[in-house]
C-alpha cells in the first residue's frame, strides 16, 4: 500500500541561468514537508554549467 503523508518531491530550477540565455538547464529534485514550508523553497545549489553555486527556487 502507498505511504500518505505531508512529504512531496519538488523540482528546484537554477534563477540565474535563465537569465544568461544559454542552453540547457540545471535542475534538482528534493523532497519537501508540505505542512512544516508551505511556501515555494530555495535553495543555494551548484550549477555545473554556470560552474558556481546559484539560487534555485521551487517551480509548478
Amino acid at each position: 500500500m502507498a505511504k500518505k503523508g505531508n512529504r512531496v518531491q519538488v523540482i528546484l530550477e537554477c534563477t540565474e541561468h535563465k537569465a544568461t540565455g544559454q542552453p540547457g538547464t540545471s535542475r534538482y529534485i528534493t523532497t519537501k514537508n508540505r505542512k512544516n514550508t508551505p511556501e515555494r523553497i530555495e535553495l543555494k545549489k551548484y550549477n555545473p554549467i554556470l560552474k558556481k553555486y546559484t539560487i534555485h527556487k521551487e517551480i509548478k
